[in-house]
């Protein structure tokens, strides 16, 4: 990927981040929460994981 490239990707995810949480603060937040729910569930399947496999 060429580096002009890179730094468009980067500003426009980065425009359309800030464009959705001054936007829609309600919404954005909870995205957040569910991507955050969503980690903890698989580290918390992760360590079941791993504690059964040395128990």
């Amino acid at each position: 990927m060429s580096p002009g490239l890179k730094k468009f990707l980067i500003f426009g995810v980065v425009a359309l981040v800030l464009f959705l949480l001054i936007s829609k603060p309600t919404e954005s937040a909870e995205a957040v929460q569910t991507a955050l729910s969503w980690l903890g569930d698989g580290a918390q399947a992760l360590v079941t994981f791993v504690e059964r496999l040395f128990s």
